[in-house]
């Protein structure tokens, strides 16, 4: 297993890069001192030319593993004919990726975004309106409700109805009409709809909070409860969607079927930022031209490699899914553990002995569902 290098290890070209970060650079993370400099398949190579197994993959966002051929070569043909014309031109790309999400996923329509904030936004937008058009309720009066630790972004909507202190810190007034209820809590759900209550926005597993999952039927009864109440039921797949969980979605794991989900970060395999909202005509359709936009969502660039991402989905490099199948073994073998299914993420309870609390391989098996449990450790 590698370990972290010691501090006297790194060469004078990594110091002068972190130097140049800290001194030029917004503090708004705080990385290892590990700087990479490149990266193909599950294996990442830092400046001094050591080599990382890959666990944590962008937090799923290059599950495809890093630099895919087939992904690579999408983008570099696309670049070469035309990357952006903003939505004011049609272009021949966006159809394509189109017709490729409802194949794979069975949704009707789909609005594409960039970055997963930006969508979880569209889907907020998208309820809220659905409320006021579609079930009634009257103008900025619909509610959505949320679960305690989510994580669904950073933008001050999204942050105004997070339960972790410091996402919040500093940053209010925030924006009103969310109520959140303990995560895996149906009865809770139930109690807390209204008459005003549009929307319930929850992740299928959450992964900001430790990596929970909840109890076996949750989802089953949250589906029904909010098909009986006429509430959209909005399952942000961010991060355990597109196979993370060994189905296409967590939620498959249950039989549900969701009013939209929430799509990004392996939908592009880590080469370009694109996010999506799945769900039916009568939900994004509440959107007429000008309410709601991108000047970069579904720019032929964004779907050339995102539709390329999602053909790939099980035809990934044999050394990728070779090498890190191999690791997966030793490190389950290490806690006599074996984990299938849904809780493949959450993976093996105890630690094992040969993984440091802190390295460079640190959450996601990029090559099948089998995951080192990420504890909230500090």
């Amino acid at each position: 297993m590698v370990t972290m290098p010691a501090a006297a290890t790194i060469t004078k070209r990594s110091e002068e890069l972190i130097t140049l970060e800290d001194r030029y650079g917004a503090h708004n993370y705080k990385p290892l001192d590990v700087v990479i400099s490149r990266a193909s398949g599950a294996w990442m190579y830092d400046t001094e030319g050591r080599r990382y197994l890959d666990f944590l993959a962008a937090y799923s966002a290059v599950n495809q593993g890093h630099c895919h051929p087939a992904i690579l070569t999408a983008l570099t043909e696309q670049a070469q004919k035309v990357t952006l014309t903003s939505r004011a031109f049609r272009n021949d790309q966006l159809p394509l990726l189109y017709e490729k999400l409802h194949e794979l996923t069975g949704f009707e329509v789909a609005l594409l975004m960039n970055s997963g904030t930006e969508a979880v936004e569209t889907a907020l937008k998208a309820a809220r309106k659905w409320g006021e058009q579609v079930k009634g309720i009257a103008p900025e009066r619909s509610e959505i409700i949320v679960c305690s630790n989510n994580f669904h972004g950073r933008t001050i909507a999204v942050v105004g109805f997070s339960s972790e202190p410091q996402y919040r810190d500093g940053f209010g007034p925030f924006t009103p009409g969310f109520r959140a209820i303990p995560f895996g809590d149906a009865d809770a759900l139930e109690a807390a709809i209204a008459p005003n209550t549009c929307a319930f926005l929850v992740e299928p597993i959450q992964g900001e909070a430790g990596i929970l999952l909840p109890s076996e039927g949750f989802l089953r009864r949250v589906a029904e409860i909010c098909q009986r109440h006429n509430v959209l039921l909005m399952l942000d797949e961010i991060q355990s969607g597109l196979g993370r969980t060994g189905k296409l979605f967590a939620y498959q794991h249950e039989g549900v079927t969701p009013d939209a989900v929430i799509v990004g970060k392996a939908l592009s395999g880590g080469f370009y930022p694109v996010s999506a909202v799945l769900s039916s005509r009568e939900v994004v359709g509440v959107f007429q031209p000008g309410d709601h936009g991108s000047t970069f969502g579904g720019n032929p660039l964004a779907c050339a490699v995102a539709r390329r991402a999602r053909c790939h989905r099980r035809r990934r490099p044999a050394g990728t899914v070779g090498e890190t199948r191999r690791v997966c073994d030793r490190v389950l073998a290490a806690t006599a553990c074996t984990t299938p299914g849904r809780s493949a993420w959450e993976g093996p309870v105890d630690r094992p002995r040969s993984i440091p609390r802190r390295g460079p391989c640190v959450s996601n098996c990029v090559s099948r569902a089998s995951y080192v449990k990420r504890h909230t450790v500090p």
